[in-house]
């Protein structure tokens, strides 16, 4: 076939000093460069960011305080989240890499009248392309001549179906864009599925289709962080006010008791108390933590901010093909003499199709690459078997009549082995079909409104028809022959198995879902209703062009299903819902969704069937492909929010009664009970229960049930603080009345010192256990499983006793002996703290709205 093309034409192509030329004035054909951060830049960005230069400054007073041990925690910490970072900075830049690789295949070109195979970035504008059935196209080029070519153009274009090609003497201005029937155009990118051509290079590189989505990739900017932001804040806050009490305490100290040593020492004391360093390693390992189990659920999280993301999407925009769909062709209906069959219906096809498959598949090229043509083999296979699917097997294909614009059709002529005459099988568009089978009016309208019946449910329609020829030779067009009119053949794309259970999930958590899709209206239509989507309409790209911006964004409030969408209205669209205050999760699998997926607050690849530069553009890939999996991980990213809000809670709580019991005895006029010893001794309890005992735990019940929170709504709220104060004052208060109760009535201060330390150790335990739900529930609280959390609290404990027992140990904290009636007392007192305030949950409404 590429003999026959070339020497046609008669055409010998650039030299090689004109390609060489060209090549050098325009560039490769291939994406430029990004401009790559190093990862050294990087890194001292990350270093200005407040929250890492606050855990590297803590680590800092930790080690003049000559506490190494923990200062090396807050510094690992540190540089395990500057490599976190790092590391998912450059994996997202990888998206263009990937995209050249894609665009960059080898070719088959003509110069200097010599075929040449050469790499496909040295492909130049104006260089001579032969392709060939299987071929990925190498760059944007105009077709010179063609033979019954098609191509698909799904990656571009997100419609399944591929497109008929023509050839044309004169190049259009502009080019037309991917997608459209009959274009003179081949885009670099797009797969050859039938027949060949001749190609002259038209655009190559970042001025080619696909280079003007890497274009449109590289100017997006990734949306920061909003939890990290919020958390900065915070950090900020509590690091001037727990500064400022510092400062304010040893001066008090110094002025009221002299000695400005002990007051310094004191001033620390307090900063360490009130330090808020556990804001930043909860959030660093939340999010490590969520993307491991999340990838449990064979989900890859790509980019930290998708996990703080997936709790509060408000809408999620997805792509038709292959995201909904399975992007594979299959037979949907069948349709011959008043009878119908119908997939969905799930019965066996029936005898009476015979004629219509068998010849369908005869019509069919012998190794079939289109995909309408391998789902009529297919069917053919699994309901008659190898024998009787007709694919030519005892026959000899004689001549193939090729698809032409003045009659849409295939025609191939078989000669039997027995010498019988000879067969000859068409297929093609419905009316095509019908003028070569001569139908009379009345067979034409009824033919007519089935074919639309059967469009309006998104099938795609072929028709097919046969006839024998005994005549000693074959006509020069199959109009010449008289065709019997066998049926009809309906193709589609068919829904994946789990879509609608997805969808009506979403809808039940508030979430809403958009189609977006390169696909015809009627397609996109049918297939949202059998997703379960109240579909009536779809908005067109073409309209949408027409929109200004605003008017945009009325239109996609409303609007559930887009149709005839490429890129740059894709990602015009996921602008608009994000301008009207959407969290967006967008999911796709072609090269025309990389740059929505990027724009999104939350992109959603498929990780088998989905292209490199889908994956690398998003910020979570499905690794099965399963649209289901969606769901469970905004269940997953809800509970994470929901647990990190728990845990920021504690932290805003457990400060209260350290904080307070520092400060309390210089108020009163009383000895120090607490230095940094004790300090550290808590900080021991509080990290790993932040970062490991509430990440651990389970959902809330009504966690896919309730809608997405506010995308304004911050980390902390005021409620939340007011209610993490409420539960440390109330351990405070039961601590440090102990403490005032106990040195009045004379109990030694080690004594005194041991009792206090004890009783706001299990005043913790309860502040914990009060924070594990925000259901009012003692059960939840005291029996719901969590592994990590009786370890930590065996472990605090046996470390407690063995202080309390060991007498080097209790010299080094300075404690006394205490009695069993004192630890009854610490226990009382835990308890009560516990029970006054599931009592009090329900009045302050902690479950998150």
């Amino acid at each position: 076939m590429e003999t026959d093309v070339s020497s046609s034409l008669n055409l010998t192509g650039l030299s090689e000093s004109e390609a060489q030329a060209r090549l050098a004035a325009e560039g490769p054909n291939e994406l430029p460069q990004p401009d790559r951060r190093t990862p050294f830049r990087i890194v001292l960005e990350v270093l200005r960011e407040p929250m890492f230069s606050l855990l590297l400054g803590g680590g800092v007073i930790y080690l003049f305080l000559g506490d190494f041990k923990e200062a090396l925690i807050l510094v690992a910490f540190a540089g395990l989240s500057i490599i976190i970072t790092v590391v998912q900075e450059t994996r997202t830049e990888r998206v263009l890499d990937a995209l050249r690789n894609l665009a960059s295949p080898r070719a088959l070109v003509v110069r200097e009248g010599k075929r040449k195979r050469i790499a496909g970035r040295d492909i130049v504008r104006g260089d001579l392309v032969l392709l060939s059935e299987g071929d990925r196209v190498p760059a944007d080029a105009r077709l010179i001549e063609v033979s019954d070519l098609q191509a698909d153009e799904s990656l571009l274009t997100g419609e399944s179906v591929p497109v008929d090609k023509r050839s044309s003497p004169k190049p259009a201005q502009p080019i037309p864009a991917p997608g459209g029937e009959n274009s003179p155009y081949v885009y670099s990118g797009s797969l050859v599925v039938r027949g060949s051509g001749f190609a002259e290079v038209v655009a190559t590189g970042p001025k080619s289709e696909i280079g003007k989505i890497g274009q449109l990739l590289h100017g997006l900017e990734t949306e920061p962080p909003k939890l990290q932001t919020q958390t900065r804040n915070l950090v900020r806050f509590a690091a001037i006010g727990g500064g400022a009490v510092s400062v304010f305490v040893t001066v008090l100290y110094g002025l009221f008791r002299g000695g400005w040593l002990e007051a310094l020492l004191a001033g620390i004391t307090i900063g360490m108390s009130m330090l808020p360093e556990e804001f930043p390693v909860v959030l660093t390992v939340f999010m490590a933590m969520g993307a491991w189990r999340i990838s449990r659920a064979r989900v890859l999280t790509r980019r930290s901010t998708a996990i703080e993301a997936l709790g509060s999407a408000t809408v999620l925009c997805t792509d038709k093909t292959g995201t909904l769909t399975e992007n594979r062709m299959s037979v949907a209906e069948l349709r011959t003499n008043g009878d119908v069959w119908r997939r969905r219906d799930g019965t066996p096809v029936g005898e009476s199709f015979r004629q219509l498959i068998v010849h369908g598949v005869l019509a069919s090229a012998p190794e079939a690459f289109d995909p309408m043509e391998r789902a009529i083999g297919d069917l053919a296979q699994i309901s008659f078997g190898p024998k009787g699917q007709g694919s030519g097997a005892g026959m000899k294909l004689v001549k193939t009549y090729g698809l032409r614009p003045e009659l849409l059709a295939v025609t191939q002529v078989w000669r039997p082995d027995d010498g019988g005459s000879l067969i000859a099988a068409t297929k093609g568009a419905p009316e095509a079909i019908g003028r070569l089978c001569r139908l009379s009016k009345s067979q034409g309208a009824e033919l007519q409104a089935s074919v639309d019946e059967m469009a309006a449910e998104g099938i795609r329609v072929l028709a097919v028809a046969q006839t024998a020829h005994a005549g000693p030779g074959l006509p020069d067009t199959p109009a010449e022959f008289v065709f019997k009119f066998l049926g009809l053949v309906g193709f589609a794309d068919p829904l994946r198995a789990g879509v609608p259970a997805a969808v009506a999930q979403c809808l039940s958590a508030g979430i809403r879902v958009v189609m977006i899709t390169g696909d015809y209206p009627a397609t996109a239509i049918a297939i949202a209703r059998q997703a379960g989507l109240d579909a009536t309409e779809a908005v067109t790209g073409d309209a949408i062009d027409k929109l200004e911006d605003a008017a945009l964004n009325s239109i996609t409030q409303r609007s559930v299903v887009f149709a005839r969408i490429v890129p740059e209205q894709k990602l015009r669209i996921v602008e608009a819902l994000k301008a009207d205050g959407q969290i967006v999760a967008m999911t796709g699998d072609g090269v025309n969704d990389a740059p929505s997926l990027k724009a999104a607050h939350i992109g959603v690849a498929m990780g088998g069937r989905g292209t490199d530069v889908a994956r690398e553009a998003s910020a979570i890939v499905l690794l099965d492909d399963d649209f289901g999996s969606i769901i469970t991980a905004i269940r997953l990213g809800r509970r994470i929010y929901d647990n990190l809000r728990k845990a920021m809670t504690f932290i805003v709580a457990v400060h209260v009664p350290i904080a307070g019991l520092a400060l309390l005895p210089l108020v009163l006029g009383l000895p120090i009970i607490f230095g940094p010893i004790h300090i550290a001794f808590l900080e021991l309890v509080i990290d790993p229960v932040c970062s490991l005992v509430f990440e651990a735990e389970k959902e809330e019940d009504d966690v896919m049930r309730r809608p997405p929170r506010s995308p304004t709504e911050p980390l902390l709220s005021l409620r939340l603080v007011a209610w993490g104060t409420l539960q440390g004052a109330l351990a405070f208060a039961m601590a440090g009345g102990m403490f005032v109760f106990a040195l009045r009535n004379g109990m030694p201060d080690g004594e005194v010192r041991a009792l206090t330390f004890v009783a706001l150790v299990l005043g913790i335990f309860s502040l914990i256990l009060v924070n594990r739900s925000f259901s009012p529930s003692l059960r939840l609280a005291l029996v719901r499983p969590n592994a990590a959390l009786v370890s930590i609290l065996l472990g605090v404990c046996a470390v407690l006793g063995l202080c309390l027992t060991v007498p080097p140990l209790r010299e080094l904290f300075r404690f006394g002996r205490l009695h069993y009636d004192d630890l009854a007392l610490t226990i009382a007192s835990a308890l009560l703290i516990l029970v006054t305030l599931e009592l009090f949950k329900p009045l302050w409404r902690t479950r998150p709205r």
